[in-house]
């Protein structure tokens, strides 16, 4: 039985998502601020959190931080706010979806079994990627360049796996978001251009190769090169 930890301040909120989740097959665990939450999360592992954003003592954007320094565990953001920012914050920070309140149940159930089968999808796998100067290992979710672990967020390898995984294949910001973070962001794409940067940024070390490149007006592909 998969476990999925609620974090909601909203009494009403919590126990409807909650009689949901269990309703579907789902063990549920509940939070109701940001403490509990991070101290509930480290103490057994949920399979998902459903983070609030805004929060008693500790907000959700630092709770999701804060999780992402140690775990990969799926998070999808709950937020009564509409605006851009928060959406692109919670993405930054490495959250996997996000719903905006009020929300149907319906809705808030297939994304979490949405994000729930990439996870498992992703887990099931168990490859290797080589290329010149550049190794990369689903399986323990690690990365080397000329023999030198990188660290990534969970976020930037998903990215960096999915390009490498298509050598030379040219790839908008639209087709990444969907394929990636696994749902079409209504709003601009600078989250992918603030991930790739990153991803430029680790990847390069002394010696070592170029692997991201800029394909004007059309996105991004994966490609080894010495420029």
């Amino acid at each position: 039985m998969e476990t999925i930890l609620v974090v909601e301040d909203e009494e009403p909120v919590r126990e409807l998502v909650s009689m949901y989740l269990k309703k579907e097959g789902f063990r549920v665990e509940t939070a109701e601020d940001g403490e509990k939450a991070l101290t509930m999360a480290r103490s057994f592992a949920p399979d998902l959190i459903l983070l609030d954003l805004m929060l008693p003592r500790l907000d959700g954007w630092s709770v999701c931080k804060e999780i992402r320094k140690t775990m990969s565990v799926p998070i999808i953001m709950l937020t009564a706010r509409g605006e851009e920012f928060d959406r692109v914050m919670g993405l930054e920070l490495g959250a996997d979806d996000y719903i905006t309140k009020p929300f149907s149940p319906r809705e808030m159930l297939a994304r979490v079994k949405a994000v729930l089968r990439r996870a498992k999808q992703a887990g099931e796998q168990n490859t290797v990627l080589s290329y010149p100067g550049l190794l990369i290992d689903h399986s323990a979710s690690r990365v080397e360049v000329n023999g030198r672990e990188i660290q990534f967020t969970p976020k930037e390898f998903e990215l960096l796996w999915f390009l490498a995984s298509h050598p030379r294949r040219v790839y908008s910001r639209e087709q990444l978001l969907e394929n990636v973070w696994g749902y079409a962001y209504p709003g601009d794409y600078r989250t992918i251009d603030t991930h790739i940067k990153r991803l430029r940024q680790k990847l390069k070390n002394p010696g070592a190769k170029n692997y991201i490149v800029t394909v004007w007006g059309k996105g991004y592909r994966f490609e080894v090169t010495n420029e």
